[in-house]
């Protein structure tokens, strides 16, 4: 039989390099010394001819093309280890689900329950992240799947279309526009306006007023979904938001008024992505086709 010619420690080192972007931070986190950490990840670079990562001075290190789908397969690699070498041998599966930040509360507790409620012994663990954190975790194997709006996304991405949803209009309850119930953009953007700050999402909302030749004045940018949806409450700026939100006040208990959107408008698409490794768990299968179902009911 032929040795292995990569040990799992080495693995774990290189792993661990990729989690925290720097030899230094993962010896600190495996409580070993950084040369040790270097020989790793350069003993594993030479077995494969390639790099696994990109060295900046100053910066740390990050994954090539190659190493995230290296890393996709080790991190499959120590988990099947881990289940074999398991003493106890519950028998239970986890499932590492990436969440789009604003998509979230609204829709991952709810599917998470739904799926527990008929798989009690599935293990599922949430990992919130913006578009792109959530590619670079897909395609290094850190997480199985991820709830996400399809917006410039890799194309290496395996796709499952869940649902379209359309941007809405947000004001003050004391707000001019507010008894109107339906606008046109133009008039909502003649206020400045509040606008999400993440990436993607920013492009986003701004893509929908320039194609209709507005150009915003932008008063405030946040990352938080609740954060907007109180500033608008407060008379700081209009907002514009794609999640689907049920209550009808902010945080701070003052009224918010969604509006209706009169102009024909690209949907924000929200989707079920998985990087395209050729093993997927039954757990994962299982889940996709649960939140697949869910959305269609």
């Amino acid at each position: 039989m032929k040795a292995i010619p990569i040990s799992l420690r080495q693995i774990d080192y290189v792993i661990a390099a990729a989690d925290t972007g720097s030899t230094a931070a993962a010896a600190r986190a495996l409580n070993v010394s950084q040369p040790s950490v270097s020989l790793a990840i350069s003993k594993v670079e030479d077995h494969f001819g390639r790099p696994l990562f990109v060295r900046s001075v100053g910066q740390g290190i990050s994954p090539t093309a190659f190493g995230l789908r290296k890393l996709g397969a080790m991190r499959n690699l120590r988990a099947q280890a881990q289940s074999t070498l398991d003493h106890k041998d519950n028998g239970t599966e986890t499932l590492n689900l990436g969440v789009f930040s604003t998509l979230g509360p609204r829709y991952a507790p709810a599917l998470v329950n739904g799926f527990l409620e008929i798989s009690p012994e599935a293990q599922i663990k949430l990992h919130e992240g913006d578009l792109d954190q959530l590619s670079r975790w897909l395609e290094s194997g850190r997480i199985d799947l991820a709830l996400i709006y399809e917006f410039g996304l890799p194309s290496s991405l395996e796709i499952v279309p869940l649902a379209d949803v359309r941007p809405y209009g947000l004001v003050a309850r004391a707000h001019p526009l507010a008894g109107r119930g339906r606008v046109g953009l133009a008039e909502l953007l003649a206020d400045p306006l509040i606008l999400m700050s993440l990436p993607h999402s920013r492009d986003y909302f701004l893509t929908l007023a320039q194609v209709n030749g507005i150009r915003p004045r932008i008063a405030h940018e946040t990352g938080s979904v609740e954060m907007l949806r109180s500033m608008v409450a407060n008379h700081m700026g209009v907002g514009l938001l794609a999640t689907d939100i049920a209550q009808d006040t902010a945080c701070d208990g003052q009224p918010v008024i969604r509006l209706e959107l009169a102009d024909r408008l690209v949907p924000h698409r929200i989707a079920l992505a998985r990087s395209p490794h050729p093993h997927m768990t039954s757990l994962v299968a299982a889940f996709r086709e649960h939140v697949v179902s869910s959305f269609m009911a």
